[in-house]
């Protein structure tokens, strides 16, 4: 392969002050599950089959209880602040925040719980700046979900927002089935992912 046959892409150069969700939105030809953190885009590498499988599953699973007053969404960009758009890998919202098929994002103040599957290129992302981000925002839920040795089934650390510290707090650490009560009855057979 030369120089050039190889397929050059030119960024526009970052704004002074960083980007915005107004840029997210709209500049063009971004990857795929392009993230605005701190004014920063984060381009998301591909992803292995973990990943999309124990998304599968765990989106199937929060569905199969789900109150109609809530949606269970999939990689959708949730709008913190003007600086900030993560895309949890799944977000429990409000029914109402749905808005039709063109919608493109939630707003923080939509999402109920945001659940994040560790990749390593997003490890600290996905275990430090997001936390700390949907916390900050008021989401009363996180769950972080990663591969286990040896069998290489999720393991998903639960934690709920303190109404005094506003940092999440571990309520649980799940091995094989995950059954909590809150934001709503949830029981899931992690070990279901052998299967996907």
């Amino acid at each position: 392969m030369t120089a050039e046959s190889v397929e050059q892409h030119h960024w526009p150069m970052p704004p002074l002050d960083g980007y915005t969700v107004d840029d997210l939105f709209t500049l063009p030809d971004l990857p795929p599950h392009t993230e605005l953190i701190d004014g920063s885009l984060v381009l998301v590498s591909p992803q292995r089959y973990f990943h999309f499988s124990a998304i599968d599953l765990l989106v199937s699973g929060l569905r199969r209880t789900l109150p109609p007053h809530l949606k269970v969404a999939r990689e959708m960009t949730v709008v913190l602040d003007r600086r900030n758009g993560p895309e949890p890998d799944i977000s429990v919202v409000k029914a109402s925040a749905k808005k039709g098929a063109q919608q493109t994002h939630f707003k923080g103040e939509d999402v109920l719980m945001a659940v994040e599957v560790i990749s390593p290129e997003s490890e600290s992302r996905d275990r430090h700046t997001k936390p700390h981000k949907y916390a900050a925002a008021g989401i009363h839920h996180f769950w972080l979900v990663e591969m286990a040795d040896p069998d290489d089934r999720p393991v998903i650390q639960v934690y709920e927002l303190g109404q005094t510290t506003g940092t999440y707090a571990l309520t649980g650490i799940h091995h094989n089935r995950i059954k909590v009560d809150v934001p709503y009855p949830i029981d899931i057979d992690l070990t279901a992912i052998d299967e996907l």
